[in-house]
């Protein structure tokens, strides 16, 4: 049988993605890139999607002795880095105080990881480590927030040293010194930072085509998988490839390859945009200068669930304007809030005008809540995990999902890839080493018992509608 007959809940990436900024300034290296004039027809590892997973399943493959030797091929449906991880908000914020102890860890250990190879290697991606807000719009929510962060304080001081509970009695700093006096008060985290996704996740490309470690094939979608005795067969439009074994670095798209996923890791579409800053706003202003952390708003007044707003600012450039606000969320304005949606062709206006807007109601500009000029706006593919957590490991027969022995997966990051997509990617090129031990959460590994006890909660739908 080959396993892209049946029919998965995701399609194929759409051809005609809309134009994400992060996309404005492409590598020209990688775009149009193919290694190779045509389709390898063997490999010993297949990497399906060209993604932040991706690229560190391939960057650490490159650095494992039982890697280094492999013959790897990477395949993308669109461009190079054209899925979530160039359509997303653009930073890397650990929740701290809303998850257990062990996923805070290995969380900061992503974005350590992160920030350092980016400082080794110099990686011009406009990294800016800044102390992140979670800006709390609702009496409720906020208090609920607090007993997480006292309970934090508890169990693991040391990261409870990392997050700070703003009110609105505090001082230095205040609700409006955080630009946000409106809210009912706010968590400080001290690890947060903002980051030109693309560009990031471009270099390491870069670097893996030009050494010959990988033949990275772009605008090539692969439309089945179909097991054979001693591997599989992947196939393309382009031709078949036969393969010891096959990395779906694919995230959302996961379940239009093994359709058993379908209710495992869903497709929902979000919003993202990139606001002109006000005329005011200035790096030497003292009234109105740039933003100095970066932004998760929760409870919006003007939305009826999915309060799952984020921001940051890029830098205003020596020659120039720029320092875009990269705001995204609004789900709710968007049809059917985007689940189920895995085509990213379209924008949902309703959920575009609303980022043009709400941005002056949740943060002081000092623009007289007028509505801002987007540069771009593009809507991007999220995967939402059923237990809401990554899924890493081998989809062996073992665990139903559909899959067989060296067919492996790294994806359902649930919008929140960037604190843990890097790590994923290199456990999953540690377990396709046989690596015995890998840096990774236990909660996060594939197993039959997840799988099922996965599928005794709420379906995604049912559970996003609940939050």
């Amino acid at each position: 049988m080959t396993i892209g007959e049946l029919s998965g809940k995701a399609t194929l990436p759409t051809p005609n993605s809309t134009k994400s900024f992060w996309h404005s300034e492409p590598s020209k290296t990688l775009l149009g890139h193919r290694t190779t004039s045509s389709l390898p027809t063997t490999a010993d590892v297949v990497i399906i999607g060209s993604g932040i997973s991706g690229a560190s399943a391939a960057h650490h493959f490159s650095q494992d002795q039982h890697g280094k030797d492999l013959d790897i091929v990477m395949i993308e449906a669109r461009e190079a880095c054209w899925g979530a991880t160039g359509r997303n908000g653009g930073h890397c914020f650990p929740m701290i105080y809303t998850s257990p102890p062990e996923i805070v860890k290995f969380e900061l250990r992503n974005y350590e990881a992160i920030e350092s190879l980016i400082a080794k290697g110099n990686i011009p991606c406009e990294w800016k480590g800044r102390s992140g807000v979670h800006a709390y719009m609702s009496d409720d929510l906020f208090s609920e927030a607090v007993e997480e962060v006292n309970i934090l304080n508890k169990l693991e001081p040391e990261l409870g040293k990392l997050v700070t509970v703003i009110t609105k009695e505090s001082s230095n700093p205040s609700l409006e010194d955080l630009r946000i006096p409106n809210a009912k008060g706010a968590i400080i985290s001290t690890k947060a930072a903002s980051v030109w996704p693309y560009k990031f996740v471009s270099w390491i490309l870069e670097r893996l085509v030009s050494s010959g470690f990988i033949n990275l094939q772009t605008n090539t979608p692969v439309t089945n998988l179909q097991k054979m005795d001693n591997g599989w067969i992947v196939h393309t439009p382009r031709g078949m490839l036969a393969t010891k074994k096959v990395l779906l670095a694919t995230n959302a798209y996961t379940s239009h390859l093994l359709p058993k996923f379908n209710d495992i890791i869903v497709p929902v579409r979000g919003e993202m945009s990139s606001l002109l800053p006000p005329i005011s706003m200035e790096p030497e202003s003292s009234a109105n200068p740039p933003l100095r952390h970066s932004y998760i708003f929760v409870g919006n007044g003007t939305q009826n669930g999915h309060q799952d707003d984020y921001l940051v600012q890029r830098p205003f450039t020596s020659s120039g304007r720029a320092g875009e606000l990269m705001f995204g969320g609004g789900r709710s304005y968007a049809s059917g809030a985007g689940l189920g949606v895995s085509d990213d062709s379209s924008i949902d206006p309703p959920a575009a005008a609303y980022l043009r807007r709400e941005i002056n109601e949740v943060l002081n500009l000092q623009h007289d809540r007028e509505e801002l000029k987007a540069s771009y706006e593009w809507s991007g593919i999220m995967g939402f995990s059923r237990d809401e957590l990554p899924w890493v490991g081998e989809v062996s027969e073992e665990v139903g999902l559909g899959g067989g022995d060296g067919l492996f997966v790294s994806g359902g990051f649930t919008g929140h890839g960037m604190p843990n997509a890097w790590l994923c990617g290199k456990a999953a090129a540690g377990l396709m080493v046989g690596n015995k031990e890998v840096d990774l959460p236990g909660s996060y590994l594939l197993t039959r018992e997840r799988v099922e006890k996965a599928r005794m909660l709420d379906e995604v739908a049912i559970a996003d509608a609940r939050d």
